[in-house]
């Protein structure tokens, strides 16, 4: 079974392009004007979510579920290369602030920060439409399994606790104290390094074909089939929720073909309530055959 959820996708991503070039252009205003350093490194961070946005749905438009000649097992691994490159954005912004924040230690404060309540308000409505957008696309991303959905809300969080420091911060600067606009650009780096450091954690086990599902779970389901004896050397790839793809050898107490063949059918349609969507390769071997290695792990019971 396949699931193809790239409209919805797509839909979600232009509504949140166009939100986040609105934050963004907002942030570039008030800090030009204010002279906020911590500002306009979070105005930069705005600008890798408008890239991410333009990011995801190219990589969107090219990783359908369905098979093909050239890709036998679906496309879905261009979304997890996306995600990836959100990851690698972050890692640009974290660099650009924390060089900014250094030059202007080094220049001894630079010109000091102009901060008013009216601006302090524009940021405000920044800051609520940062959280509607962050709550939007993982609310939309969890419910159609889109990694690259989770992966920007996961970015766009951090860019509400960022708009958040900030804030505090100008606020701070508004009272008189100057240095926190330069101290709040270090921690707003260190958040935007960890929201990279979550989005690679998570998509690295696609791309390397990380387990999906343990072993020993197929083996219970598989076995609790009339006709089944033993499988062994499972496994499995992929995203539960999203693709999964498992592989087994099945010993079936079967005295021809077709009674074998349709108790791997009930071997698949037991998998596939459990697991789907999900592509199954079953490989029948004969009641004689013995094993109990249940995984590739070595000396796997």
């Amino acid at each position: 079974m396949t699931y193809d959820n790239r409209a919805e996708v797509r839909k979600v991503l232009i509504i949140t392009l166009v939100l986040n070039l609105f934050v963004m252009g907002l942030k570039a205003f008030v800090g030009y004007f204010t002279g906020s350093l911590s500002l306009l490194a979070d105005a930069l961070h705005s600008v890798t979510d408008s890239a991410n946005n333009i990011l995801g749905l190219v990589a969107s438009k090219f990783s359908s579920p369905y098979p093909d000649r050239e890709h036998p097992y679906g496309h879905h691994k261009f979304e997890a290369v996306g995600a990836l490159g959100i990851a690698a954005f972050l890692g640009i912004a974290c660099f650009e602030i924390l060089q900014g924040a250094i030059e202007r230690i080094l220049k001894q404060g630079g010109e000091p920060v102009r901060i008013s309540p009216p601006e302090l308000w524009l940021l405000l409505i920044v800051l609520g439409v940062n959280i509607f957008v962050a709550f939007y696309e993982r609310n939309v991303g969890k419910r159609v399994g889109s990694q690259i959905l989770i992966a920007d809300a996961t970015h766009t969080m951090s860019d509400v606790w960022v708009t958040i420091s900030v804030i505090g911060g100008l606020i701070g600067v508004w009272l008189g104290y100057q240095w926190l606009d330069i101290l709040l650009a270090f921690p707003v780096a260190l958040l935007v390094f960890w929201s990279g450091w979550s989005v690679l954690k998570e998509n690295l086990p696609w791309l390397v074909d990380a387990m999906a599902i343990a072993p020993e779970a197929i083996h219970a389901i598989a076995t609790a089939v009339p006709g089944v004896i033993n499988c062994h050397d499972i496994a499995s790839r992929g995203i539960l929720g999203r693709q999964v793809f498992i592989e087994m050898h099945l010993i079936v107490d079967a005295p021809d073909v077709e009674t074998a063949h349709r108790i791997t059918e009930q071997v698949e349609r037991q998998l596939e309530t459990r697991f789907s969507p999900v592509r199954i390769v079953i490989h029948v071997e004969p009641p004689a055959y013995q094993s109990e290695k249940i995984s590739f792990e070595q000396g796997a019971k």
